[in-house]
């Protein structure tokens, strides 16, 4: 009997020490930059103009790279040790690279991608890299953060760089972003120069940025694109793809009705309206009835959208041949998709014409849909990312749906943006925004506007679903304003603002709230809704010192100065011994009276 015993304790401390080594092991196997990094380094901004010019339109941001951006004196990876290895050290740092670190960010690595940013096969399409590892995915550990540019979407959604920059073809940005829980902004076609860009497929590529501010996110793509800020404008037609929504493997209104509240509230009902995407586009390129059906990754499928995904899959692997090939019989290298490009269909000139005509009949048929003014909403992606090693990435289905919603903007040019919407049972959703070819000032513009509406309405349903009925509408609110409190403490402003808006909804004469709000407002540079929240503030409590200051603040900014003069003495007056009330008023009372 006593040796029964000792035989139990002796297999429960072989169980617990198997627990200890295993747990160990997890702690190892997740590395202090996530993965994401396969180089660091630091490209340091020009110094700041001297006053009265404004400072640099990128000051104290950093970012990274993915490893497809030539840097000067650092070989490109390319995500393969063997094309390292064969290639000289860059000359010059690419374009993109230059202006942004020229608009006053800091460069501070290149982070790792797919193999070659082949994201065709199953291999490369949940962001693995056999020879550097799979990066982690910060928000779902034990799920792929999504291909090409893995690493980059991973910075960000780690809080290791304000912004990241990559490449997508099919997707390279858009579905780590979704994956990780990040914006993910894909340029249109041609819209920011490649120079000193390795290609992928040389008519898909397109330039793309990882963000969680879109504050953060619409700066940095001004830069990139080069454009000049100009007063925002509003859709006229927000357009629900119902097909596509009919993909998603989980429930449909955590998509639809963030977005589908927020358009009523901003926009109004009338600029909402619903299309069969699929039929739309199978009557408008006629095309793809010429083009047999195609037999890739096991699925053969007459739908339009799903039609659409191999047509893009095929001038992928083409292109792709074109620019690479020559280089692959010549060294040999050690690649993960060899055989599957190998063995690929051969497109032969006839079908690589109609190949191009349906891109071409894609772009003209999404600007007839969306014109200058509308903004076409799908789904990132239609079931949630993967396990490590799950047996979705074989899934012929899983592929099918994920390239037919991949392709859309893709095979147009379009723009689109990857707009994260929380969780469902603890994984990722996101819904995209499209743009036409040419629009994506007016996709960034669209986005800032709705964002912070997009992620109250969100976080109203959540929280609906998630409070107890017997609490009342007083303490919902300051559980609201708490939770805004600490996300303000954290940095995360447009969060804060959706919090303090739902504290506002709960009860909307509260003087606190609207200036709690008005101060992650002045966060964002966003004058105008900062001031109009302090004002709301100042009507219900004339004693609040706060919403007096930070009124007088956003005016000064705006340029009302003698206004601002008004609101910082008022301070002064209930508040004698303010000091930033005294210094502002006096300031500005010596510069404009």
């Amino acid at each position: 009997m006593a040796s029964s015993s000792a035989n139990i304790w002796v297999m429960l401390g072989l169980g617990l020490a198997g627990i200890l080594i295993m747990t160990r092991k997890l702690k190892k196997a997740i590395k202090p930059d996530f993965g994401a990094f396969i180089l660091r380094l630091q490209l340091l901004p020009p110094p700041q103009p001297a006053p009265p010019k404004a400072p640099n339109p990128l000051t104290a941001l950093t970012f990274a790279v993915s490893d497809l951006f030539d840097i000067e004196g650092y070989v490109t990876g390319f995500g393969n040790p063997d094309w390292v290895r064969t290639h000289e050290i860059a000359p010059k740092t690419a374009s993109v690279v230059s202006n942004l670190v020229e608009g006053g960010a800091t460069c501070v690595g290149k982070t790792i991608i797919d193999e070659m940013a082949y994201r065709l096969l199953i291999y490369s399409l949940s962001g693995e890299n056999k020879h550097y590892g799979t990066p982690t995915n910060p928000g779902a550990p034990d799920r792929v953060p999504g291909g090409s540019c893995s690493g980059a979407a991973i910075a960000v959604a780690a809080k290791l760089v304000d912004f990241s920059v990559g490449v997508d073809t099919i997707g390279g940005v858009r579905l780590p972003a979704g994956f990780c829980g990040v914006i993910g902004f894909k340029a249109s076609h041609g819209a920011i120069s490649q120079s000193g860009t390795l290609p992928v497929s040389t008519t898909l590529d397109s330039i793309g940025c990882f963000a969680k501010d879109p504050n953060v996110l619409r700066r940095a793509m001004h830069i990139m694109m080069q454009l000049q800020f100009s007063t925002q404008r509003n859709p006229r037609n927000i357009i629900m793809a119902d097909d596509c929504f009919e993909l998603l493997k989980f429930p449909v209104h955590r998509l639809t009705q963030p977005v589908i509240r927020s358009t009523e509230k901003l926009y109004g009902r009338q600029v909402l309206r619903h299309e069969n995407l699929g039929a739309y586009l199978a009557s408008k390129v006629p095309s793809l009835s010429d083009l047999p059906n195609q037999k890739l990754n096991g699925v053969t499928n007459a739908s339009a959208l799903s039609q659409l995904g191999q047509v893009m899959q095929l001038i992928l692997r083409y292109e792709f041949k074109e620019n690479h090939e020559e280089w692959m019989k010549s060294v040999k290298p050690d690649l993960g998709f060899r055989a599957g490009l190998q063995e690929g269909h051969v497109v032969s000139d006839v079908e690589l014409q109609k190949l191009y005509t349906i891109k071409n009949e894609m772009r003209t048929a999404l600007t007839e849909l969306l014109k200058d003014d509308g903004i076409l909403v799908i789904p990132t992606f239609a079931e949630p990312p993967p396990k490590v090693g799950g047996k979705e990435l074989a899934s012929e289905i899983y592929l099918s749906r994920l390239f037919s919603l991949l392709s859309i903007a893709s095979l147009s040019g379009c723009c689109q943006v990857a707009v994260p919407l929380g969780d469902h049972n603890n994984l990722p959703v996101s819904v995209s925004l499209i743009a036409r070819h040419g629009c994506d000032r007016f996709l960034l513009d669209t986005l800032q506007i709705m964002y912070s509406s997009l992620l109250e309405d969100r976080d109203t349903a959540l929280m609906s679903k998630s409070t107890s009925n017997t609490i009342s509408q007083g303490t919902s609110a300051e559980i609201a304003k708490e939770k805004g409190n600490q996300a303000f403490k954290d940095k995360q402003w447009q969060k804060a603002i959706g919090f303090y808006s739902e504290a506002i909804k709960f009860n909307g004469n509260n003087a606190t709230y609207y200036s709690n709000r008005a101060a992650a407002y002045l966060e964002l540079g966003s004058f105008v809704q900062a001031e109009a929240d302090c004002t709301k503030a100042i009507n219900f409590d004339r004693k609040n010192v706060k919403a007096f200051l930070r009124r007088g603040t956003a005016r000064e900014m705006l340029g009302y100065y003698k206004e601002a003069i008004e609101d910082f003495r008022y301070a002064l007056v209930l508040e004698p011994t303010n000091k930033r009330a005294s210094v502002s008023a006096e300031r500005l009372k010596n510069l404009f009276q």
